[in-house]
């Protein structure tokens, strides 16, 4: 049977780790808690339902499909429902997702013409439909459905095709509309915000991938440290020795037997693993993760992050990736509403190949002395005018529809780019009135015209255009399209081509988003009838909708004649040039991903500061061939090496989206390696699956950069799925990171230093696995001497503030990579930890000597005394070494601190009994093996010399390292400052000490400071030595941050 001989007693090990483990379920269970309540919340909310004819009133979670839903304005959706009506009469209502996309901008949802008219619960109930559709999906704007509505009285069925633009999502809110009835299809975990709601897997930064591999390390470690301790002690423990020795082993001796047995050895090594097995932060985990829930919740009350106009705080979705703000390497960001403000403005148009622009005073000018016929200008304006999804909304005052008469209307629209063509068509004379799903009407020279509209196809990423059919007011059948110029180019057949593409480069290169518009003029009968029938039966089938949709697409938007194009301008953000030039100092590459056209593009990364005039620019655009983009490729490669191998130039790549797709299929390495070694990049012409695509190849480069993507669109959500970050804003964040990734490395050095003195004492033991320490001592070390300051530290600490941060953006530079938790750093901190140990056990061991009394009464100390004086000195020095790292001081910390060493004394006393074993004779106390030990071990003066003394030695060579920092940072500078101080008889203590004299007035009292001052003047220093020393303290280069001095 195997039994194994324990060191210590057992509860030294099971207290620290059902600790550590209530905490964790603690914080899980607060969590949980957290959760549960706002599943309850939402699961119990009041919803109305039409049943019997009748509302009635039921709870959230006991909505069922098929259920009638009746919602009111700025309520939250309680489930995905199909719109059925509206108070509009035409079915319609307006509606934000912010809660699920971001987007704050009003989207316009309809119902289906034929359940528009249900007004009310009785005309509901007399609705005989069913809804086919698909299963649920996690995509937010993707739905497939129809609706088959049986006629009363007959038996006939119409089929009608359900889509996006019909469904409304849970978790959306109706706005500017009073009341919606939608019924249910898609109810709890199968709606689409809970779909979106699952985790897809766990992300690790790249902070605990490297802790996870040390923490592997110290493992092998304790392997390789508990087999040599068992070989050791068979190797020690002859026959002479054991004899020797027999108080060690007594057993052997009286069975003669020298050798051991495989199952001894085995349990001699179990029982050096449990002695040396505290090397293992068990609470690292623990700590990490406070600190972490606190730096997320702390994220959201930073007022700074707060939107006014939203009335929204930062949200971080996870706590996980906290750290890796610290470590992003590559920036992908949208420029539509990221770089830009989103605000769209028109400024110019070309009409039939003549160029117009548009004037305050007079309206839509001519830019030279040839113009169009007023004929194609006012077929321009009504193509502007009429296609699009605008919508126009009531006067929000006073409730009432806004008269033909006023030119001003309050226009409702999901592009902000329609919004500004048709805005600027009314102010050019051709005002969009109002209309419904059925009909549009403008007013043209006074005169109300109504256009029927009898198909609407909508704006897709892949076909980058719209269109629309129309019905004039004279009967013909008139289709408009817009869309990029490479479509809308691409699919006309006549028409001012060249003109109006040379008009559109024109506009891009001003920094204008272009898009042009072409029409077919008439379509007859018969073949508009073959055209809708490809419509309907590609919009209601349910089995490949985009496919048959895409086909017939094709089939009606050709042919088309090119009337003209239009350029609208919008503005950059405010600071955006200053935010682009802090990052690229910060060290971090951004590369620009947008859907607009190369010239468009090229002129807003030069207007923003994203190129800069130093760079070179290599373009790799309209590739029409998949081996002449390789040579391309190759060409851009050869040219960089060579001009690198000269001089030192930057470079900027500008790629379109063919071009990367070629890239992409035949080429992806080169790619890769040349656009890596690029200053900036910018993409154009993008696809939102493209988009992702990039961010995976430099995900996928060897360097393994961390990468981070911004964006505020549906377009963008691919893209900030696939890199390592998402976010909107990125400020005080990155000052935090920095303290996360500082904690590692101490916890695993006051480990070494606390147990490798185990280690020591067993070659002074014989390899008894006798503990220098008492089994108290091991339970109390990691959750209560050293817990609360590292956790303070971790939540508190402000190394770099932000101010400072965002003044030098460099500091962030030298966190890349990993480069704290690096092997270098790493190995530093250990071997720093088994520096301490040594001068701890050591130091004691040959100062006090091995049968010296320092007792007064002349006795001998033993063991425990022994292992009290190594462990006091180690939990003092542990956490002063945390003093030195902490730049950041106020009363949390203080009092954090103070709790830990002087909290450590006082708990001892209790537990050895100095105040309560004589007066309360309570027995627990005189049984203890440390009884008065604590209290004994400190009455000699020798002992507190011999404490200063090695706090002094464990501290060198942090003073060592700290100057070779300094020294190697200031160079000629920081040693004249020395020499001077040296010959003018200054004191080089003070020199040395100088960090130690910017600690507060707590830590080191300013009577202190006036001791350890120079005593001549400061005028009397040359002011070149002046402004070094005072360069030294704003840098911040002082033994507090001994540490992080590198890691910044």
């Amino acid at each position: 049977m195997l039994t194994i001989d324990s060191p210590v007693a057992p509860w030294t090990s099971i207290v620290p780790l059902v600790f550590v483990v209530s905490v964790t379920m603690i914080k899980q269970g607060y969590e949980d808690i957290l959760r549960h309540r706002s599943d309850k919340e939402v699961n119990n909310r009041p919803v109305q339902v039409v049943r019997n004819g009748k509302r009635v009133e039921v709870l959230s979670k006991d909505i069922r499909v098929g259920d009638i839903v009746w919602s009111r304005s700025d309520e939250e959706l309680p489930c995905d429902m199909v719109l059925l009506s509206s108070q509009n009469p035409d079915g319609e209502c307006y509606v934000t997702t912010a809660n699920l996309d971001g987007e704050t901008n009003l989207k316009i949802f309809r119902s289906l013409p034929d359940t528009a008219i249900l007004q009310d619960e009785e005309s509901l109930m007399s609705l005989d439909a069913e809804i086919q559709c698909q299963q649920p999906i996690t995509d937010l704007y993707k739905f497939v459905g129809r609706m088959n509505i049986r006629a009363p009285n007959s038996q006939a069925v119409l089929t009608r095709s359900l889509n996006a633009e019909n469904l409304l999502l849970r978790g959306s809110k109706v706005k500017n509309t009073p009341y919606v009835y939608g019924v249910a299809v898609y109810t709890g975990e199968q709606s689409k915000m809970a779909l979106n709601s699952k985790k897809k897997g766990q992300k690790f930064s790249c902070i605990e991938k490297s802790m996870n591999k040390y923490l592997v390390a110290m493992l092998m470690y304790l392997a390789v440290q508990t087999i040599l301790a068992t070989g050791l002690k068979y190797y020690f423990n002859n026959k002479a020795n054991t004899e020797r020795s027999w108080y060690f082993y007594p057993s052997a001796v009286q069975s003669k037997d020298y050798s051991g047995s495989v199952g001894k050895y085995f349990e001699d090594f179990l029982s050096f693993l449990v002695l040396f097995n505290y090397i293992i932060p068990i609470s690292l985990y623990v700590t990490l993760e406070m600190q972490k829930f606190t730096g997320s919740t702390w994220l959201g009350l930073d007022i700074d992050l707060y939107d006014e106009v939203t009335d929204q705080r930062a949200r971080a979705n996870t706590s996980d990736l906290n750290e890796e703000l610290g470590q992003v390497e590559y920036m992908f960001t949208d420029k539509t509403g990221t770089l830009t403000e989103n605000e769209m403005t028109f400024r110019q148009c070309s009409v039939r190949g003549f160029k117009y622009i548009e004037d305050n005073r007079r309206g839509l000018m001519p830019s030279g002395n040839e113009q169009a016929s007023k004929s194609d200008v006012k077929y321009f304006k009504l193509a502007m005018a009429l296609c699009h999804t605008v919508h126009v909304s009531e006067d929000v005052a006073d409730g009432r529809a806004r008269s033909n008469s006023e030119l001003r209307r309050d226009y409702q629209a999901s592009s902000p780019d329609e919004k500004a063509l048709v805005e600027a068509a009314n102010r050019f004379g051709v005002i969009l009135i109002g209309g419904t799903q059925e009909y549009q009407e403008i007013l043209v020279d006074n005169a109300r015209e109504k256009y029927t509209i009898l198909n609407v196809l909508e704006f897709d990423p892949t076909r980058k255009c719209m269109s629309i059919i129309l019905r004039t007011p004279e009967g013909k059948i008139w289709m408009i399209c817009k869309g990029a110029e490479s479509t809308i180019i691409h699919k006309s057949t006549s028409g001012p081509k060249d003109e109006v593409l040379q008009h559109v480069n024109d506009f891009a290169v001003e920094g204008l988003r272009t898009l042009c518009y072409g029409t077919r003029t008439v379509l007859s009968e018969d073949e508009y009838e073959n055209l809708r029938q490809l419509l309907q039966d590609a919009s209601t089938a349910l089995d490949a909708r985009e496919e048959k949709l895409k086909r017939v697409y094709e089939q009606i938007e050709n042919n088309l004649e090119l009337i003209g194009a239009t350029g609208v301008e919008d503005k950059l953000q405010d600071k955006v040039s200053e935010t682009i030039e802090k990052l690229r100092e910060a060290g971090i590459k951004i590369w620009v991903l947008t859907g607009d056209k190369q010239e468009t593009a090229v002129n807003i990364s030069h207007s923003c500061g994203h190129f800069q005039p130093s760079m070179r620019e290599l373009m790799l655009v309209k590739q029409e061939d998949p081996n002449k983009c390789g040579q391309n490729l190759a060409r851009f490669a050869e040219q960089m090496r060579l001009d690198t191998q000269s001089i030192s130039i930057s470079y900027a790549l500008v790629v379109d989206g063919p071009s990367l797709q070629f890239a992409l299929d035949n080429h992806e390495d080169a790619l890769r390696n040349l656009s890596l070694k690029c200053s900036a990049v910018l993409c154009c012409r993008m696809s939102p699956l493209q988009k992702a695509l990039v961010v995976k190849l430099v995900k996928a480069s060897p360097e393994k950069p961390s990468t981070m993507a911004i964006g505020d669109g549906a377009n963008d959500v691919s893209m900030i799925q696939e890199a390592h970050l998402g976010l909107d804003c990125m400020k005080k964040g990155m000052c935090q990171s920095i303290v996360y990734i500082s904690i590692h490395p101490h916890q695993i050095f006051e480990n070494f230093a606390f147990i490798t003195a185990q280690f020591y004492y067993a070659c002074f033991s014989y390899f008894s696995q006798q503990t220098v320490f008492e089994s108290f001592y091991l339970t109390i070390f990691n959750i209560t001497c050293t817990a609360l300051p590292i956790l303070i530290f971790g939540i508190i600490e402000q190394n770099v503030k932000a101010e400072d941060l965002l003044a030098n953006p460099r500091l962030y530079n030298r966190l890349n990579r990993n480069s704290t938790m690096s092997l270098p750093q790493c190995i530093y901190w250990v071997g720093l930890g088994i520096w301490h140990s040594l001068v701890f056990f050591f130091g004691f061991r040959f100062l006090v000597g091995e049968d010296s009394s320092v007792r007064p009464n002349m006795q001998v100390s033993g063991v425990w005394t022994f292992g009290t004086w190594v462990y006091t000195i180690c939990v003092l020095v542990v956490n002063l070494k945390l003093c030195i790292e902490t730049s950041y001081w106020n009363v949390i910390t203080f009092v954090g601190m103070f709790i830990s060493i002087f909290g450590f004394p006082a708990l001892l006393s209790i537990y050895s009994g100095v105040l309560w074993a004589d007066k309360l004779q309570i027995s627990f106390f005189d049984t203890t093996t440390l009884y008065f030990v604590f209290f004994e071990s400190f009455k000699s003066w020798s002992v507190w010399f011999n404490f200063l003394l090695l706090t002094v030695l464990a501290f060198l060579p942090d003073y060592i390292y700290k100057a070779a920092v300094l020294f190697s940072q200031q160079g000629p500078k920081a040693r004249r400052q020395l020499n001077y101080l040296s010959e003018n008889n200054e004191s080089s203590l003070s020199f040395m000490l100088h960090p130690m004299l910017q600690w507060p007035p707590f830590i080191l009292p300013h009577f202190l400071n006036s001791i350890f001052s120079t005593s001549s003047s400061q005028a009397e220093i040359p002011e070149e030595l002046l402004s070094s020393q005072s360069s030294l303290s704003k840098r911040g280069v002082d033994v507090r941050t001994t540490l992080f001095a590198v890691y910044l």
